[in-house]
């Protein structure tokens, strides 16, 4: 690897004879270039250049912009046989003692860009830090990935060849917009960007040629013409990962919904809570769409899912008004942007945002009337439609006291931000891994307590693989969970079913209480739960036949999981096998 440095400057006179000191210990060649600077800075610079051997001093007769420099740098060291460049700033922003870092780094990587993830101190001008962030949204957005930490950092090292042909093919920014630009389009091609956290520092004596205005202004187009040349790349991006090879079908398919990892984290859910609360639905909604976007594009898994789904509910009801005659890809995303939708719907419940006139709840009365009388009950839910929403319905107009089980922590980073957002909510979130003795004795006292419990029967759990029941559900037999229904029996309280529905810009609150009896001799248990079942998935194909894009269940709802069970029964006996042999 033959590497150099590139130094762009435009009037920097403060920190360039430091830092060229300090780079004089590295002994490697430096392209300085100078981008059309006054009278003081081009002498100072000339005198630099005579005063170290390896200073390669070039000259824009105008200011062109720091792009402009960047790219005539590193034209000129791939011109001299260089094959690695590493860029740095002039006005002493960057920490040259993380140089060896990115040197080995690139010896590790030699076809990657090594790219620096700024660690910023109070010197950063506020204003400065949050526009980063904002970019950092859009780059991701752009890519379709999560891999470039920061696009904006000046301090990283380029593989020459890969520049030089980007180069050669296309036209980029010339001023602030090029950090940004150069790497996206890298990524585009191809080209892995590795990160090394480093400090970054603005010096009080030091000068900026940000122009805020301007400079957002040229960085808002670009992100626009960015986005637009990915959705052009998006059909050959899809046409890629159509194709999925069988060994991965099966085992994705033979992995549990619930043992799937959240896409998404705290942060980026803490983000959205902000700018809810700061900007309102215009900016959520500008983030929202490429978010929904770049999970559409990398989920394979749940967008085949909500394909299926879609195609079957077709299949069951060939009259569905709501549904092609075969749905695909675009009903698909469609489905991805009604569960965006319904996102910014729970944020709007949780802050009492939604209008009691856009409510209609008739069967309100019938859980208001049992509630007077200070009785609990159990409320059998699904994810259908606004889950959500049904819980901040209950809470702010019948101030009763929830009790959500979650099965998993899938939920839990969502609940937490609307806790934040509504602090004396009276939700309480009781996670659980497996319904059991303990379990029910906690529900049992909030029951006593005249409590709400909601419990989803739609889903089952990794610790439920195998006591599920099958039950018809859109002409496929369907598993559900048989521990919801069994609690519920052993509650010994009323129970009701509830749904919330968006309709016409309306939502509809579906109430009604469960025929089923679940309390009776134990020998009859088994008859009891089919029925249970039985009742349960007729309601939810009823709901779900009227609004299938409000389905948001994004995995295979018919998976057998007696299947499953059967073959980690197997594959545990087969593993005990071989440790009893050895």
């Amino acid at each position: 690897m033959q590497l150099a440095f590139v130094i762009p400057n435009y009037n920097h006179t403060a920190a360039i004879s430091e830092t060229l000191a300090n780079l004089a210990v590295f002994k490697r060649d430096c392209y300085l270039v100078d981008d059309g600077s006054n009278d003081e800075t081009r002498y100072l610079l000339q005198q630099l250049a005579k005063q170290y051997h390896w200073v390669h001093l070039l000259h824009h007769p105008y200011n062109r912009g720091k792009g402009a420099a960047v790219i005539t740098g590193l034209r000129a060291a791939y011109e001299d046989g260089f094959t690695h460049a590493l860029q740095i700033d002039a006005d002493g922003q960057h920490d040259l003692n993380d140089i060896p870092t990115f040197i080995d780094t690139a010896q590790q990587a030699p076809h990657a860009v090594i790219s620096g993830q700024p660690q910023y101190d109070d010197s950063i001008p506020k204003g400065r830090l949050y526009g980063r962030y904002l970019t950092h949204f859009w780059v991701w957005v752009e890519t379709l990935s999560l891999n470039i930490k920061d696009a904006m950092c000046g301090f990283r090292v380029y593989p020459l060849q890969a520049t030089e042909s980007l180069f050669l093919s296309q036209s980029l920014g010339e001023r602030m917009d090029f950090d940004i630009e150069i790497l996206v389009k890298l990524h585009w091609q191809g080209i892995e960007v590795k990160h090394i956290p480093t400090r970054v520092i603005y010096p009080e004596e030091g000068s900026s040629h940000f122009q805020a205005f301007r400079d957002n202004v040229r960085i808002s187009a670009l992100h626009t013409r960015l986005f637009f040349g990915m959705l052009k790349r998006l059909p050959s991006r899809l046409h890629k990962t159509t194709p999925i090879n069988a060994n991965k079908i099966k085992k994705s398919n033979s992995k549990h919904w619930s043992s799937v990892g959240e896409r998404g984290s705290y942060w980026g859910i803490k983000l959205l809570a902000l700018c809810y609360r700061y900007g309102g639905h215009w900016l959520c909604r500008a983030i929202m769409y490429p978010v929904i976007l770049y999970f559409f594009i990398t989920g394979k898994t749940a967008r085949q899912a909500s394909i299926d789904f879609l195609q079957q509910v077709k299949l069951a009801y060939p009259d569905n008004s709501k549904l092609p005659s075969t749905p695909g890809w675009l009903e698909s995303l469609q489905h991805f942007f009604s569960f965006g939708h319904a996102a910014l719907d729970r944020l709007d419940a949780w802050c009492d945002r939604i209008p009691p006139e856009k409510i209609d709840f008739p069967e309100s009365d019938v859980l208001a009337t049992h509630m007077a009388q200070g009785q609990g009950a159990v409320l059998l839910v699904s994810h259908l439609g606004n889950l959500e929403l049904c819980r901040a319905i209950s809470v702010t107009h019948r101030n009763a006291k929830v009790n959500v089980m979650v099965m998993t922590q899938h939920a839990e980073n969502f609940n937490n931000i609307l806790k934040q957002l509504n602090p004396s909510s009276a939700l309480n979130l009781i996670q659980v891994t497996e319904l059991g003795p303990s379990t029910s004795i906690l529900l049992q006292e909030k029951i006593e307590a005249g409590e709400l419990v909601v419990i989803a029967g739609d889903r089952t759990s990794l610790g439920s693989e195998g006591r599920v029941i099958y039950t018809p559900f859109m002409q496929k037999q369907a598993p559900f969970p048989s521990g919801p229904f069994v609690l519920a029996g052993l509650l010994d309280c009323p129970i009701y079913t509830m749904f919330c529905l968006k309709e016409h810009d309306r939502y509809h609150v579906h109430i009604t209480p469960f025929n089923t009896k679940l309390k009776g001799p134990r020998k009859e248990r088994t008859v009891r739960l089919q029925q249970a079942v039985n009742e349960y998935s007729q309601l939810l194909e009823n709901h779900a036949k009227r609004q299938p894009l409000q389905w948001f269940n994004f995995y295979d709802f018919w998976r057998n999981d007696n299947q499953t069970q059967r073959r980690s029964s197997s594959k545990s006996q087969v593993n005990e096998n071989r440790t009893s042999s050895k």
